[in-house]
C-alpha cells in the first residue's frame, strides 16, 4: 500500500506484515497491533504530533473514545483530555482522499453536542481543519491547538 505524505511531521512506525498479507502497527497509546489504513495512517501522524509538538501526554490521549449518541455507541476518532481529565480535543481522522467538509464537521460537532471540548479539529492529513466552541459557536482557529492555549 502506497501512502502519501501528510502534512504533518514525519513519523516512525513500529510496522510488521500480518499472516494475512496486511501491514500492521504499533499504537503505543493502545499498546496494541493496528491494521494501516489510509485513515490510520492519518490517525497515527495526529496522535504523534498531539505528543510531540502540542505538549500533550500519552496518558491524555484517547483513541475510539466511546460517545453515546442517542443510546447508540459511537467512537471519536481522537480525544484528548486537558489537565482536569475532562475531554478539551476531539479529532476527527479522515483518509487523505476523503473531502474535509461540511458533513465532517457536523460529525465532529455531533460528538461534541456529548463530549464538551473546546476544540474541535478536522482533518484529512493534507487538509486540517480547528475549531473552537465559545458561547455556543465554533469559531475557526489558524493552527491546532496547542496546550498552552488553554
Amino acid at each position: 500500500m502506497s501512502l502519501p505524505k501528510l502534512n504533518f511531521p514525519p513519523i516512525r512506525l513500529k510496522a510488521r506484515h500480518a499472516a494475512n498479507g496486511r501491514t500492521e502497527v504499533f499504537d503505543a497509546v493502545r499498546g496494541r497491533w493496528l491494521v494501516l489504513t489510509p485513515e490510520e495512517w492519518v490517525r497515527r501522524h495526529v496522535v504523534e504530533y498531539m505528543v510531540g509538538c502540542c505538549g500533550f501526554m500519552p496518558q491524555q490521549i484517547v483513541e475510539e473514545y466511546p460517545v453515546n449518541m442517542n443510546g447508540q455507541m459511537q467512537r471519536a476518532d481522537i480525544v484528548a483530555l486537558g489537565d482536569d481529565a475532562r475531554p478539551l480535543v476531539v479529532v476527527e481522522c479522515k483518509e487523505p482522499t476523503i473531502k474535509i467538509d461540511d458533513m465532517v464537521l457536523r460529525q465532529a460537532v455531533r460528538y461534541n453536542s456529548v463530549l464538551g471540548c473546546r476544540y474541535v479539529v478536522l482533518t484529512n492529513g493534507l487538509q486540517t481543519y480547528c475549531y473552537q466552541l465559545s458561547e455556543g459557536r465554533y469559531h475557526p482557529m489558524s493552527e491546532f491547538p496547542h496546550v498552552g492555549m488553554v
